[in-house]
């Protein structure tokens, strides 16, 4: 039979006998990212970052700033913390730019806080660089190794918790609990997404979206229950809004969406809206204080309605 084509072209297929497919779903190892030649735009990046290591370590210099010499470990904590609300600022309002910028001062802090260790003998940025590019190459064997591809984020999830949970046994320390990685120090809300999310990657969660709302029911029942009866039971009312909002971080989880984020949105809104609503009071030379409830409430209602596309 020939080889060639309808159109007298060669049929250049491979016969199937010679397509070599990986047993058990299990795919060839893909190119090692640090073995090969960086591209160009790595190239780049790696040329300005070396250059603002040089920058923090020259302020830090006996010659360098008196100020960026004073700090610790301890006194910067603050500045990485107002400097990460920075870039969620940022990615908020949509200004790509501003987030350009916030995301250069937020690895300053980073550098900042690597070039503090190492005067100290602990660790330096190329250190940390390193740890963290390990730790992306051994948690992604469906991307840089041979395990198969992941369906989906949920499975990557679960993975990741496997992965860990055997390197703490070859490590040999003590066993430590799957939210034992959830920061104390991040904001409740946030903290009662991460911990759920990590509990739901095996399989401790509500099976829709729709039960959690059950949930959120039974919790404002309970809520309702405290306030008609032990109206001035703080302990109990602090409790049972706790377990409310609780059941609220894990409905946004369940929906897709990070509710500090939500949170945050409705807190721009309710800011954009009422400094609106003294504006127009102000205008009309009256105080807010003077004004009634409804007459609040009925400008309230305009503001709404003037937003509307």
């Amino acid at each position: 039979m020939s080889d060639a084509g309808k159109d007298g072209q060669k049929d250049v297929r491979r016969p199937k006998s010679a397509v070599r497919r990986p047993k058990s779903g299990v795919r060839p190892p893909r190119p090692d990212p640090l073995t090969g030649a960086p591209s160009a735009a790595a190239r780049e990046a790696a040329d300005r970052f070396a250059r603002l290591v040089d920058v923090v370590a020259a302020l830090r210099s006996p010659e360098g700033c008196p100020w960026d010499r004073e700090q610790t470990l301890e006194s910067l904590r603050p500045f990485v913390l107002e400097e990460a609300y920075e870039v969620l600022e940022a990615i908020d309002s949509g200004n790509r730019a501003s987030l350009g910028a916030e995301i250069g001062d937020f690895l300053f802090e980073g550098v900042l806080l690597a070039q503090v260790a190492a005067e100290a003998g602990d660790f330096t940025v190329a250190d940390s660089v390193q740890a963290i590019v390990d730790k992306l190459i051994r948690r992604h064997p469906h991307v840089f190794g041979t395990a198969s591809r992941a369906r989906s984020a949920h499975e990557v999830l679960g993975r990741w918790e496997e992965m860990k949970a055997r390197e703490r046994e070859r490590e040999g320390g003590e066993e430590k609990s799957i939210l034992g990685g959830v920061p104390g120090t991040l904001p409740a809300l946030l903290r009662a997404y991460e911990m759920s999310s990590r509990a739901a990657a095996v399989k401790f969660d509500w099976e829709r979206a729709t039960d959690v709302l059950a949930k959120i029911e039974e919790e404002v029942s309970e809520v309702r229950a405290v306030i008609d009866q032990h109206g001035g039971d703080r302990a109990r009312l602090e409790e049972e809004m706790g377990d409310l909002l609780f059941a609220l971080a894990n409905l946004s989880r369940k929906l897709g969406i990070e509710p500090e984020a939500a949170l945050r949105r409705a807190d721009n809104k309710f800011a954009r809206r009422f400094t609106e609503l003294e504006r127009r009071f102000r205008a009309r030379g009256q105080s807010l204080q003077d004004l009634t409830l409804d007459e609040m409430e009925g400008e309230w209602t305009r503001i709404k309605r003037d937003e509307q596309p």
